[in-house]
């Protein structure tokens, strides 16, 4: 894994954020766009993911596929407020930093986050723990958290 290859990843998990969001906005089925990102950038059919989502207060960690989902879409978690269908139109990454491995990698850094309708832009701190399962890179790890404004 190089960094070549991480900026990749993350741009591919930035465009599957903002995905979701144009499918719940064109009334399409972001659900499975929804599972289909989950698949893509999550390792929960890989193994054990541990994950801190930005927004949560009451259900801290989603580590499981069906409570990440929700998080992302507004699904059973009752402080869910669907993360991906917020909308989001752009996603830009910031300050990032690398520790590189053969295998396993961490990322850290900063995604300012701009709604797609009026409101002010969101600012997250975020790691990810990255692995590599038949040569794709999925998250094994991640935390997030708001940044003050």
């Amino acid at each position: 894994m190089n960094n070549n290859d991480v900026i990749k990843f993350l741009n591919s998990w930035k465009d599957g954020v903002i995905g979701i969001g144009n499918k719940f906005i064109e009334d399409a089925n972001y659900i499975d766009e929804a599972k289909l990102f989950l698949d893509r950038h999550y390792a929960f059919d890989n193994a054990k993911v541990l994950f801190k989502p930005t927004f949560t207060k009451e259900v801290i960690f989603r580590n499981d596929k069906e409570s990440a989902l929700s998080y992302f879409i507004n699904g059973d978690i009752a402080e869910d407020n669907g993360f991906a269908i917020k909308p989001w139109k752009s996603i830009d990454a910031l300050d990032i930093n690398f520790m590189l491995e053969e295998k396993v990698s961490v990322v850290m850094g900063v995604l300012n986050l701009k709604p797609y309708h009026k409101g002010l832009d969101t600012k997250i701190a975020f790691t990810f723990v990255l692995d590599t399962f038949n040569g794709d890179i999925k998250i094994k790890a991640h935390h997030s958290s708001p940044i003050s404004n």
